[in-house]
C-alpha cells in the first residue's frame, strides 16, 4: 500500500509504502518526497481558502501525484501498489460549519495508476460533527505499541497537533486509549513571515530564530487567543492565526517570537492531558529546526526527541498514516474517535475509487 500526503507546508508530495492490516501489523517500506515545481506551489497557494481557479489546480495537483507515484515506483523498482491512500491538500477547513475541502481527484488518480484509491478521508467525520482532524493518531498508537506510556507524539507541520497515548484498552486493539487535537500554529506562520521578508520558503535550520530575541508581549497576546480557551478535541485551518503575526519586529526577532509562540502553544496543550507524558516524540518539519526543539525543551516537563529516536521516519510518518487509514477504510474500521476529533462515535471514513 502507498500513502500520499501533501501538507500545509506546500513543499511537495510525500510518498510512503507500508504493509499493514490496518490494526497492529505495520511493516514500513521506503519513502521519498517529490517537491512541487515552484510555479505550481504558488498556484496551489493561490487557491487556499477555496479561492481562484480551484478546478484547474486540482487537475494539475492530481497529475503531479500520479507523476510522483510513477517516479517512486521506478526509483525503488517496485510493482504497482494494491491500494493508494491519497490525503489530498487541505485548502479550507471549517468544521464548525461542517466544511472541509481537500484537493485531489481520487477517480482520476485511480484511472491513472490502475489501482484502487481511497481519498476524502475527512468529510464523514466533519459531517457527523467531528473536527475532521487530526487523523494520524490511530497510526501513532499502532507505532507506539511497544513504547513506555503515556507518550506524546507532536506533529509540527504547518499546523501543530499532538497525540497523547496511554496503555490502551485491554482486549480492544482497534480502540487504543488516545487523545488528540491541534495545538496551534506549527511552521506556517514562521514560513509566511520569512517568505514575506526574504522570499525564502522557511527559516531553515532555525538560523533566523536563533539570532533573534523573543518578544514576550507578542507571545502573551498570542496565548490570549480564543482557541486556547476551548477544550479539545479541536482543529485549525492553516490561516486561523494570521492575525498573530508580530508586525513591527525585525526579521530575526519575528522568527524567534513566532517559534516561541508555537512552543508555547504546545506547552498549553499539556493542561488537557489526563497524565503527563513520559516523553515527547516530534515529527514534521519542525523537528529539523534547532530553535524550535530548544524552545520545546525549555517549556515541556519531559524529554523532547525527534521520532527517529524511536526508530520512526518523521519525513514519511504522515504519508504512512494515510496508507494505514486507507486499509482501515476498506475494512470499515474507524478512522477517528470521540477523543481524537470530537466525533460522537468511532467513525469510519474515506471514499473508495475503483481502478476500473
Amino acid at each position: 500500500m502507498l500513502g500520499l500526503m501533501s501538507g500545509t507546508s506546500l513543499d511537495g508530495v510525500d510518498i510512503a509504502q507500508i504493509e499493514t492490516d490496518g490494526v497492529a501489523h505495520v511493516v514500513r517500506g521506503p519513502a521519498m518526497t517529490i517537491p512541487y515545481p515552484d510555479d505550481f506551489r504558488e498556484r496551489l497557494r493561490g487557491v487556499l481558502g477555496g479561492r481562484g481557479p480551484v478546478a484547474a489546480v486540482e487537475a494539475e495537483f492530481t497529475r503531479l501525484h500520479g507523476d510522483a507515484v510513477a517516479a517512486f515506483l521506478a526509483h525503488f523498482t517496485m510493482p504497482p501498489p494494491e491500494l493508494v491512500g491519497m490525503h489530498g491538500h487541505t485548502i479550507l477547513h471549517r468544521p464548525a460549519e461542517r466544511r472541509t475541502w481537500q484537493l485531489g481527484d481520487g477517480a482520476a488518480l485511480a484511472r491513472r495508476l490502475g489501482c484502487d484509491v481511497v481519498a476524502d478521508f475527512r468529510s464523514a467525520d466533519v459531517a457527523e460533527g467531528g473536527e475532521g482532524a487530526p487523523l494520524a493518531p490511530l497510526y501513532h498508537a499502532a507505532l507506539a505499541a511497544a513504547l513506555a506510556k503515556p507518550v506524546a507524539v507532536l506533529n509540527l507541520g504547518g499546523v501543530g497537533n499532538v497525540t497523547w497515548i496511554s496503555a490502551g484498552r485491554p482486549g480492544d486493539p482497534n480502540l487504543p486509549d488516545v487523545l488528540a487535537f491541534d495545538t496551534g500554529p506549527g511552521n506556517a506562520l514562521i514560513d509566511d513571515w520569512v517568505r514575506r521578508h526574504t522570499g525564502a520558503a522557511a527559516d531553515f535550520g532555525g538560523v533566523l530564530a536563533l539570532a533573534g530575541r523573543v518578544s514576550p508581549p507578542h507571545v502573551e497576546r498570542f496565548l490570549g487567543h480564543r482557541f486556547f480557551a476551548r477544550r479539545p478535541p479541536q482543529s485549525l485551518d492553516r490561516d486561523d492565526f494570521r492575525d498573530a503575526m508580530p508586525h513591527g519586529l525585525a526579521l530575526a526577532d519575528g522568527a524567534a517570537t513566532l517559534t516561541e509562540m508555537t512552543a508555547a502553544a504546545v506547552a498549553a496543550a499539556c493542561a488537557h492531558f489526563p497524565t503527563p507524558p513520559r516523553e515527547w516524540l516530534v515529527t514534521g518539519g519542525g523537528r529539523h529546526n534547532p530553535a524550535m526543539m530548544a524552545a520545546l525543551a525549555r517549556r515541556l516537563q519531559a524529554p523532547v526527541r525527534p521520532v527517529e529516536a524511536a526508530g520512526w521516519d518523521g519525513d514519511a510518518l504522515e504519508a504512512q498514516a494515510f496508507a494505514y487509514l486507507a486499509v482501515r477504510s476498506i475494512r470499515g474500521l474507524p478512522l477517528s474517535l470521540p477523543l481524537t476529533t470530537g466525533v460522537p462515535r468511532p467513525m469510519p471514513g474515506g471514499r473508495l475509487f475503483r481502478a476500473g
